[in-house]
């Protein structure tokens, strides 16, 4: 563990099941997580019928001091949660681009729509870990609020026509073409 950042492996447990249309072969789901999990590609864990749970994948679990604030928010959740991001070719296995405990960049891969977003229960051991690193990492903000300046703008009419053309009549008056379609 360094400073700025703390990393873990990660195993991600992904759950086939048949599809509920005939467009969809196969839907796929992420059910859980494996702290500390060894390397995996796509390891057969438990077979029922046609559902079948994969190893699929171990991927790191980064934490960066920048985004406390993020992983403080995602432990205030109501179900505190790692989000893994995968990417879903047509007819093929889910590709898994990364897991990550922060909320924030969770909602900008669902806002973008190209990938699949799971939600998935923090384990006690994974929430203990993320809790230390807010606690060690995270620095409240005092807000600060601004200050008008006493000064009177409404004083300068600034931005009334351009100062190099002298202008002898009123610069808010109707061009001439507008008053005679008004007329």
């Amino acid at each position: 563990m360094t400073e700025a950042t703390w990393s873990m492996p990660l195993g991600i447990v992904v759950r086939r099941t048949p599809g509920a249309t005939r467009w969809a072969k196969w839907s796929w789901q992420v059910t859980a997580v494996l702290p500390g999990a060894g390397p995996a590609e796509w390891r057969e864990l438990r077979r029922e019928g046609e559902t079948v749970e994969y190893h699929a994948a171990t991927v790191e679990l980064e934490l960066f001091r920048a985004d406390a604030e993020a992983y403080l928010n995602g432990l205030s959740a109501r179900i505190p949660s790692i989000a893994v991001v995968l990417r879903q070719e047509t007819g093929e296995r889910p590709e898994i681009l990364l897991a990550t405990a922060s909320p924030y960049e969770a909602q900008d891969y669902q806002d973008g729509g190209d990938e699949q977003v799971e939600l998935v229960p923090m384990t006690e051991g994974l929430v203990a870990l993320v809790r230390d690193f807010v606690e060690e990492h995270h620095e409240e903000e005092v807000f600060v609020k601004r200050r008008r300046d006493r000064q009177r703008v409404d004083l300068v009419e600034d931005g009334i026509g351009d100062a190099r053309i002298p202008q002898t009549a009123d610069v808010y008056r109707a061009p001439a073409s507008v008053r005679r379609r008004l007329q």
